[in-house]
């Protein structure tokens, strides 16, 4: 009698592997954490700026903090070297002018200084610069972008024919309004607030 193979009724079931968000914890890149870091440093300062509290907004486990940063001190530095980096960036697109157009740039720096048209950004300015309070490391970094916007500004006010030292007064100036106001409540002290302002940046401003 001849063997035959013989076909097994079985069916073959293929198994379908499992789904990789679930056999792998999701991995953040270091940029996202910053990301988050900073909307929380807006919100509650340096001090809220907890492994712990992140990788909860971030909807993962502190494991995946540290597949990025060595320590928390890491992520402070991170966070640092971003505002920096993005400080500088914004001062140099706000101050870049074509000549003869000066004194409108100056006017414009003035308006985006303003609070109310960026307040994630002017609370994230604030925290800074309350942090800069007491770490060493955060204050250096202020003291190098205010004397950055410092420089920026003083050399437009320079080509609109203002002498040097003019130029730093008023360069001084700018920012100590668009700063000190920020900290400011003074919405009920004048009818018109956005006339109230434009008179103060031609104050700044004019020869």
């Amino acid at each position: 009698m001849e063997n035959k193979p013989v076909k097994s009724s079985m069916k073959t079931t293929s198994v379908k592997p499992r789904n990789r968000t679930t056999a792998t914890r999701t991995q953040l890149d270091p940029d996202r954490w910053v990301e988050v870091a900073n909307d929380l440093l807006a919100k509650e300062g340096v001090s809220g700026l907890r492994v712990e509290v992140l990788a909860k907004r971030c909807g993962v486990t502190k494991g995946s903090f540290y597949w990025h940063f060595k320590d928390r001190q890491a992520l402070l530095d991170a966070v640092l070297e971003q505002w920096k980096l993005g400080r500088i960036r914004d001062i140099e697109k706000t101050t870049a002018v074509t000549p003869g157009n000066e004194r409108d740039q100056l006017h414009y720096a003035i308006e985006v200084y303003g609070a109310s048209r960026n307040r994630k950004g002017m609370s994230i300015e604030l925290a800074v610069r309350d942090w800069a309070r007491h770490d060493a490391q955060a204050a250096a970094i202020v003291e190098a972008v205010d004397l950055y916007r410092l420089e920026c500004t003083r050399k437009l006010f320079v080509a609109a024919g203002m002498s040097d030292a003019e130029a730093k007064s008023r360069s001084l100036l700018l920012y100590a309004c668009v700063f000190g106001l920020s900290l400011m409540h003074y919405t009920h002290f004048d009818d018109n607030l956005a006339d109230l302002k434009q008179r103060i940046a031609e104050r700044i401003v004019s020869s």
